[in-house]
């Protein structure tokens, strides 16, 4: 479990729960990182993504469940987040409050790429959790 007692870990813990944009790194199969920026929701102890399912972090991540997470930093490069994690494809439907939560969360996100909810649940139906195991940052 993350200590988000301490002074930085409570700075990072307020962050994941406000921002919007979290980027994944994957490994590929010849163990090449690969960094993108995905939508998640944070619930104080996991991650939850949604993907495509023919999406390249997909297979990544069925070979190799490692990832790293983070967020942007300032732009001198402080107020660094960088989370390590194992990853898991869920096999059952995400419960119907944390979908709800999800989607709220992105309202304005979805509008601003002309998709409507059933849009994004039809074509992003793939739900990643991830369970971080490492925090570290300044």
């Amino acid at each position: 479990m993350i200590n988000f007692s301490t002074e930085f870990g409570q700075r990072a813990h307020k962050r994941l729960s406000e921002e919007e944009i979290l980027w994944l790194t994957t490994i590929d199969a010849q163990g090449i990182p690969q960094p993108r920026p995905v939508w998640f929701l944070w619930d104080g102890e996991t991650f939850l993504v949604f993907s495509q399912s023919q999406a390249h972090k997909v297979a990544h991540i069925q070979n190799r469940n490692q990832v790293a997470l983070n967020l942007n930093s300032t732009f001198t490069g402080g107020d660094v987040v960088v989370l390590l994690g194992e990853a898991q494809m869920l096999s059952t439907p995400v419960s119907q409050p944390e979908m709800d939560a999800y989607l709220k969360k992105y309202e304005q996100g979805l509008k601003g790429i002309n998709m409507t909810e059933s849009d994004f649940q039809d074509s992003y139906h793939t739900a990643i959790r991830i369970k971080p195991t490492q925090l570290r940052g300044h």
